[in-house]
Protein backbone atom coordinates (compact mmCIF):
# COMPACT_ATOMS: atom_id res chain seq x y z
CA UNK A 1 0.00 0.00 0.00
CA UNK A 2 1.37 3.40 -0.96
CA UNK A 3 2.14 5.83 1.83
CA UNK A 4 1.86 9.52 0.99
CA UNK A 5 3.97 12.27 2.61
CA UNK A 6 0.81 13.87 4.03
CA UNK A 7 0.01 10.66 5.91
CA UNK A 8 3.55 10.47 7.27
CA UNK A 9 3.37 14.10 8.49
CA UNK A 10 0.04 13.44 10.21
CA UNK A 11 1.43 10.37 11.99
CA UNK A 12 4.48 12.18 13.32
CA UNK A 13 4.43 13.93 16.71
CA UNK A 14 3.79 17.66 16.39
CA UNK A 15 7.23 18.62 17.71
CA UNK A 16 8.86 16.62 14.85
CA UNK A 17 6.89 18.21 12.03
CA UNK A 18 8.73 21.52 12.07
CA UNK A 19 7.85 25.19 12.51
CA UNK A 20 6.56 25.66 8.96
CA UNK A 21 4.11 22.78 9.28
CA UNK A 22 3.03 24.04 12.68
CA UNK A 23 2.33 27.49 11.25
CA UNK A 24 0.42 25.95 8.35
CA UNK A 25 -1.69 23.87 10.73
CA UNK A 26 -2.36 26.49 13.42
CA UNK A 27 -2.06 29.88 11.71
CA UNK A 28 -2.84 29.34 8.03
CA UNK A 29 -5.13 26.32 8.04
CA UNK A 30 -7.87 28.18 6.16
CA UNK A 31 -8.33 31.49 4.39
CA UNK A 32 -10.17 32.97 7.41
CA UNK A 33 -7.38 31.93 9.78
CA UNK A 34 -4.83 33.31 7.35
CA UNK A 35 -6.59 36.68 7.23
CA UNK A 36 -6.85 36.81 11.01
CA UNK A 37 -3.18 35.92 11.37
CA UNK A 38 -2.09 38.59 8.90
CA UNK A 39 -4.33 41.18 10.59
CA UNK A 40 -2.86 40.35 13.99
CA UNK A 41 0.68 40.53 12.64
CA UNK A 42 -0.06 43.89 11.02
CA UNK A 43 -1.45 45.16 14.34
CA UNK A 44 1.17 43.74 16.70
CA UNK A 45 4.47 43.91 14.81
CA UNK A 46 4.81 47.75 14.64
CA UNK A 47 4.33 48.35 18.40
CA UNK A 48 6.50 45.34 19.18
CA UNK A 49 9.27 46.69 16.95
CA UNK A 50 9.03 50.12 18.62
CA UNK A 51 9.28 48.40 22.01
CA UNK A 52 12.41 46.52 20.91
CA UNK A 53 13.95 49.73 19.63
CA UNK A 54 13.16 51.58 22.86
CA UNK A 55 14.24 48.81 25.22
CA UNK A 56 17.33 47.49 23.42
CA UNK A 57 18.49 49.15 20.22
CA UNK A 58 18.28 52.82 21.25
CA UNK A 59 18.69 52.24 25.00
CA UNK A 60 21.50 53.64 27.16
CA UNK A 61 23.13 50.90 29.20
CA UNK A 62 26.40 52.24 30.61
CA UNK A 63 26.98 55.27 32.78
CA UNK A 64 26.28 56.75 36.18
CA UNK A 65 24.70 60.14 35.41
CA UNK A 66 21.45 61.39 33.94
CA UNK A 67 23.26 63.28 31.18
CA UNK A 68 24.45 59.98 29.69
CA UNK A 69 20.84 59.09 28.74
CA UNK A 70 20.62 61.06 25.49
CA UNK A 71 19.76 58.47 22.83
CA UNK A 72 15.98 58.72 23.13
CA UNK A 73 15.55 55.09 24.20
CA UNK A 74 15.27 53.49 27.61
CA UNK A 75 17.62 54.79 30.28
CA UNK A 76 18.84 51.60 31.94
CA UNK A 77 21.59 53.71 33.49
CA UNK A 78 19.04 54.58 36.18
CA UNK A 79 18.56 50.88 36.96
CA UNK A 80 22.31 50.37 36.99
CA UNK A 81 22.84 53.21 39.46
CA UNK A 82 19.99 52.09 41.73
CA UNK A 83 20.48 48.35 41.33
CA UNK A 84 21.88 47.69 44.79
CA UNK A 85 18.99 49.61 46.36
CA UNK A 86 16.49 47.60 44.34
CA UNK A 87 18.03 44.40 45.73
CA UNK A 88 19.03 45.30 49.30
CA UNK A 89 16.98 48.36 50.16
CA UNK A 90 18.82 50.38 52.77
CA UNK A 91 20.84 47.48 54.18
CA UNK A 92 24.37 48.68 55.09
CA UNK A 93 26.87 48.24 52.26
CA UNK A 94 29.45 46.48 54.38
CA UNK A 95 26.95 43.89 55.63
CA UNK A 96 25.31 42.91 52.36
CA UNK A 97 27.40 39.76 52.16
CA UNK A 98 25.10 38.40 54.87
CA UNK A 99 22.09 38.79 52.58
CA UNK A 100 23.96 37.14 49.71
CA UNK A 101 24.99 34.23 51.93
CA UNK A 102 21.47 33.78 53.26
CA UNK A 103 19.92 33.63 49.81
CA UNK A 104 22.68 31.37 48.50
CA UNK A 105 22.02 28.89 51.31
CA UNK A 106 18.28 29.16 50.69
CA UNK A 107 18.68 28.54 46.95
CA UNK A 108 20.96 25.53 47.50
CA UNK A 109 18.58 23.89 49.96
CA UNK A 110 15.53 24.56 47.80
CA UNK A 111 17.34 23.15 44.77
CA UNK A 112 18.21 20.03 46.76
CA UNK A 113 14.55 19.61 47.69
CA UNK A 114 13.16 20.32 44.21
CA UNK A 115 15.59 18.54 41.91
CA UNK A 116 14.78 14.89 41.44
CA UNK A 117 17.47 12.33 42.23
CA UNK A 118 19.38 14.20 44.94
CA UNK A 119 19.72 11.89 47.96
CA UNK A 120 19.05 12.86 51.55
CA UNK A 121 15.95 14.96 50.92
CA UNK A 122 14.68 14.18 54.41
CA UNK A 123 17.72 15.84 55.95
CA UNK A 124 17.54 18.79 53.59
CA UNK A 125 13.88 19.26 54.52
CA UNK A 126 14.70 19.05 58.21
CA UNK A 127 17.48 21.62 57.75
CA UNK A 128 15.39 23.97 55.59
CA UNK A 129 12.32 24.05 57.83
CA UNK A 130 13.99 23.60 61.19
CA UNK A 131 17.49 25.08 61.19
CA UNK A 132 17.59 27.51 58.27
CA UNK A 133 14.96 30.01 59.58
CA UNK A 134 17.04 30.64 62.71
CA UNK A 135 20.26 30.85 60.68
CA UNK A 136 18.62 33.33 58.29
CA UNK A 137 17.35 35.44 61.19
CA UNK A 138 20.82 35.52 62.72
CA UNK A 139 22.43 36.49 59.41
CA UNK A 140 19.95 39.23 58.55
CA UNK A 141 19.28 40.69 61.99
CA UNK A 142 22.63 40.02 63.68
CA UNK A 143 23.28 41.36 67.15
CA UNK A 144 24.83 38.16 68.50
CA UNK A 145 27.93 36.05 67.87
CA UNK A 146 29.90 38.96 66.53
CA UNK A 147 27.50 40.14 63.80
CA UNK A 148 26.51 43.80 63.82
CA UNK A 149 22.83 44.42 64.46
CA UNK A 150 20.79 45.60 61.46
CA UNK A 151 17.29 46.76 62.40
CA UNK A 152 14.44 45.69 60.15
CA UNK A 153 13.67 49.27 59.06
CA UNK A 154 16.89 49.05 57.00
CA UNK A 155 15.59 45.97 55.20
CA UNK A 156 14.04 46.60 51.81
CA UNK A 157 13.97 45.93 48.11
CA UNK A 158 13.87 42.44 46.68
CA UNK A 159 15.37 41.10 49.91
CA UNK A 160 12.34 42.19 51.93
CA UNK A 161 9.90 40.98 49.26
CA UNK A 162 11.45 37.51 49.29
CA UNK A 163 11.53 37.36 53.09
CA UNK A 164 7.83 38.24 53.29
CA UNK A 165 6.91 35.78 50.54
CA UNK A 166 9.02 32.86 51.79
CA UNK A 167 7.93 33.17 55.40
CA UNK A 168 4.31 33.62 54.37
CA UNK A 169 4.38 30.60 52.05
CA UNK A 170 6.17 28.26 54.45
CA UNK A 171 3.99 29.21 57.45
CA UNK A 172 0.61 29.49 55.69
CA UNK A 173 0.63 26.00 54.17
CA UNK A 174 0.70 23.92 57.40
CA UNK A 175 -1.71 26.31 59.15
CA UNK A 176 -4.03 26.08 56.16
CA UNK A 177 -3.92 22.27 56.28
CA UNK A 178 -4.85 22.27 59.97
CA UNK A 179 -7.71 24.73 59.35
CA UNK A 180 -9.01 22.65 56.43
CA UNK A 181 -9.01 19.52 58.57
CA UNK A 182 -10.68 21.46 61.38
CA UNK A 183 -13.43 22.73 59.07
CA UNK A 184 -14.19 19.14 58.04
CA UNK A 185 -14.02 17.86 61.60
CA UNK A 186 -17.09 16.30 63.22
CA UNK A 187 -16.28 18.00 66.53
CA UNK A 188 -18.55 21.08 66.76
CA UNK A 189 -16.09 23.27 68.68
CA UNK A 190 -13.17 22.60 66.33
CA UNK A 191 -15.41 23.00 63.28
CA UNK A 192 -16.90 26.29 64.52
CA UNK A 193 -13.51 27.81 65.39
CA UNK A 194 -12.10 26.87 61.98
CA UNK A 195 -15.13 28.22 60.11
CA UNK A 196 -15.12 31.53 62.01
CA UNK A 197 -11.37 31.97 61.50
CA UNK A 198 -11.49 31.23 57.77
CA UNK A 199 -14.56 33.32 57.01
CA UNK A 200 -13.30 36.27 59.07
CA UNK A 201 -9.92 36.53 57.35
CA UNK A 202 -11.35 35.88 53.89
CA UNK A 203 -13.88 38.67 54.34
CA UNK A 204 -11.24 41.32 55.15
CA UNK A 205 -8.94 42.85 52.48
CA UNK A 206 -5.21 42.32 52.98
CA UNK A 207 -4.62 46.06 53.16
CA UNK A 208 -6.96 46.20 56.17
CA UNK A 209 -5.23 43.21 57.73
CA UNK A 210 -1.88 44.95 57.47
CA UNK A 211 -3.30 48.08 59.09
CA UNK A 212 -4.76 46.00 61.90
CA UNK A 213 -1.52 44.08 62.39
CA UNK A 214 0.52 47.29 62.49
CA UNK A 215 -1.79 49.43 64.64
CA UNK A 216 -4.13 47.19 66.64
CA UNK A 217 -2.01 44.10 67.34
CA UNK A 218 0.18 45.86 69.95
CA UNK A 219 -3.01 46.84 71.83
CA UNK A 220 -3.73 43.17 72.57
CA UNK A 221 -0.26 42.57 74.02
CA UNK A 222 1.40 43.53 77.25
CA UNK A 223 3.11 46.91 77.45
CA UNK A 224 6.42 45.11 78.00
CA UNK A 225 6.10 43.24 74.69
CA UNK A 226 7.30 45.18 71.65
CA UNK A 227 6.65 43.62 68.27
CA UNK A 228 8.78 44.69 65.35
CA UNK A 229 6.87 46.25 62.44
CA UNK A 230 8.10 43.55 60.07
CA UNK A 231 7.00 40.82 62.49
CA UNK A 232 3.54 42.39 62.73
CA UNK A 233 3.26 42.43 58.96
CA UNK A 234 4.35 38.79 58.78
CA UNK A 235 1.72 37.77 61.33
CA UNK A 236 -0.99 39.54 59.35
CA UNK A 237 0.13 38.00 56.04
CA UNK A 238 0.33 34.48 57.51
CA UNK A 239 -3.12 34.65 59.10
CA UNK A 240 -4.66 36.10 55.95
CA UNK A 241 -3.01 33.66 53.58
CA UNK A 242 -3.66 30.59 55.75
CA UNK A 243 -7.43 31.19 55.46
CA UNK A 244 -7.23 31.10 51.65
CA UNK A 245 -4.92 28.10 51.77
CA UNK A 246 -7.40 26.27 54.01
CA UNK A 247 -10.13 26.57 51.39
CA UNK A 248 -7.77 25.33 48.68
CA UNK A 249 -6.85 22.27 50.76
CA UNK A 250 -10.49 21.68 51.68
CA UNK A 251 -11.36 21.55 48.00
CA UNK A 252 -8.74 18.85 47.54
CA UNK A 253 -10.06 16.88 50.51
CA UNK A 254 -13.58 16.98 49.12
CA UNK A 255 -12.32 15.66 45.78
CA UNK A 256 -10.98 12.46 47.39
CA UNK A 257 -13.47 9.59 46.93
CA UNK A 258 -15.17 8.31 50.05
CA UNK A 259 -13.70 4.90 49.36
CA UNK A 260 -10.23 6.21 50.23
CA UNK A 261 -11.40 7.18 53.71
CA UNK A 262 -13.09 3.80 54.14
CA UNK A 263 -9.98 1.97 52.93
CA UNK A 264 -7.84 3.81 55.48
CA UNK A 265 -10.29 2.87 58.24
CA UNK A 266 -10.31 -0.74 57.06
CA UNK A 267 -6.54 -0.85 57.42
CA UNK A 268 -6.94 0.14 61.06
CA UNK A 269 -5.18 3.47 60.66
CA UNK A 270 -5.83 6.22 63.17
CA UNK A 271 -7.25 9.56 62.03
CA UNK A 272 -3.89 11.31 61.84
CA UNK A 273 -2.12 8.36 60.20
CA UNK A 274 -4.85 7.98 57.59
CA UNK A 275 -4.69 11.70 56.84
CA UNK A 276 -0.90 11.79 56.68
CA UNK A 277 -0.42 8.58 54.69
CA UNK A 278 -3.54 8.23 52.53
CA UNK A 279 -5.75 11.31 52.23
CA UNK A 280 -3.51 14.39 52.39
CA UNK A 281 -0.92 13.21 49.83
CA UNK A 282 -3.71 12.75 47.28
CA UNK A 283 -5.42 16.03 48.21
CA UNK A 284 -2.20 18.01 47.97
CA UNK A 285 -1.41 16.42 44.62
CA UNK A 286 -4.80 17.40 43.24
CA UNK A 287 -4.54 20.98 44.50
CA UNK A 288 -1.01 21.75 43.27
CA UNK A 289 -2.23 24.29 40.65
CA UNK A 290 -4.44 26.08 43.20
CA UNK A 291 -1.73 26.07 45.87
CA UNK A 292 0.84 27.56 43.50
CA UNK A 293 -1.69 30.11 42.31
CA UNK A 294 -2.18 31.16 45.94
CA UNK A 295 1.59 31.40 46.42
CA UNK A 296 1.92 33.60 43.33
CA UNK A 297 -0.85 35.87 44.60
CA UNK A 298 0.94 36.13 47.96
CA UNK A 299 4.23 37.00 46.28
CA UNK A 300 2.59 39.87 44.40
CA UNK A 301 0.56 41.03 47.40
CA UNK A 302 3.73 41.66 49.39
CA UNK A 303 3.90 45.06 47.66
CA UNK A 304 1.02 46.19 49.93
CA UNK A 305 3.36 46.41 52.94
CA UNK A 306 4.42 49.83 51.70
CA UNK A 307 1.27 51.25 53.37
CA UNK A 308 2.72 50.47 56.82
CA UNK A 309 6.15 51.93 56.07
CA UNK A 310 8.05 48.86 54.83
CA UNK A 311 10.10 49.45 51.69
CA UNK A 312 9.66 46.38 49.54
CA UNK A 313 10.80 46.18 45.92
CA UNK A 314 8.03 48.42 44.58
CA UNK A 315 8.39 50.98 47.38
CA UNK A 316 12.16 51.19 46.86
CA UNK A 317 11.53 51.84 43.17
CA UNK A 318 9.15 54.67 44.01
CA UNK A 319 11.67 56.09 46.47
CA UNK A 320 14.34 56.09 43.76
CA UNK A 321 12.04 58.00 41.44
CA UNK A 322 11.71 60.78 44.00
CA UNK A 323 15.40 61.61 43.55
CA UNK A 324 15.57 64.98 41.71
CA UNK A 325 18.53 63.73 39.69
CA UNK A 326 16.46 60.93 38.15
CA UNK A 327 13.01 62.40 37.61
CA UNK A 328 11.14 61.14 34.57
CA UNK A 329 12.37 57.54 34.42
CA UNK A 330 9.40 55.83 36.05
CA UNK A 331 8.78 53.63 32.99
CA UNK A 332 12.22 52.01 33.26
CA UNK A 333 11.77 51.46 37.00
CA UNK A 334 8.36 49.84 36.68
CA UNK A 335 9.44 47.70 33.74
CA UNK A 336 12.41 46.43 35.75
CA UNK A 337 10.24 45.73 38.81
CA UNK A 338 7.62 43.98 36.66
CA UNK A 339 10.34 41.85 35.08
CA UNK A 340 11.57 40.70 38.49
CA UNK A 341 8.05 39.81 39.63
CA UNK A 342 7.44 37.99 36.35
CA UNK A 343 10.63 35.92 36.65
CA UNK A 344 9.73 34.63 40.11
CA UNK A 345 6.04 34.07 39.31
CA UNK A 346 6.83 32.34 36.02
CA UNK A 347 9.41 30.18 37.79
CA UNK A 348 6.85 29.05 40.38
CA UNK A 349 4.33 28.33 37.63
CA UNK A 350 6.77 26.25 35.59
CA UNK A 351 7.91 24.28 38.62
CA UNK A 352 4.30 23.49 39.53
CA UNK A 353 3.75 22.14 36.01
CA UNK A 354 6.90 20.02 36.34
CA UNK A 355 5.67 18.74 39.70
CA UNK A 356 2.28 17.87 38.22
CA UNK A 357 3.95 15.82 35.48
CA UNK A 358 6.13 14.02 38.01
CA UNK A 359 3.14 13.15 40.20
CA UNK A 360 0.80 12.53 37.25
CA UNK A 361 -1.67 15.05 38.57
CA UNK A 362 -4.98 14.94 36.77
CA UNK A 363 -5.01 11.13 36.39
CA UNK A 364 -4.48 11.28 32.63
CA UNK A 365 -4.97 8.03 30.71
Amino acid sequence: MAVYPEQIAQSLPEHKIGPLAWCRKNLFSSWTNSLLTLALLYTLIPPFWHLVQWAFIQADWVGDQREQCDSGGACWVFINVRFSQFIYGFYPDGERWRVDLMFALCALQMAALMIKGIPGKKWFALSFFGLFPWLALWLLRGGILGLASVETHYWGGLMLTLVLALVGIVAALPIGIILALGRRSSMPVVNSISVVFIEFWRAVPLITVLFMASVMLPLFLSAQVELDKLLRALIGIILFQSAYMAEVIRGGLQAIPKGQYEAAEALGLSYWRSMGLVILPQALKITIPSIVNTFIALFKDTSLVTIIGLFDLLAVGKAGLSDPNWLGYSVEAYVFIALIFWIFCFGMSRYSQYLERQLHTGHKH
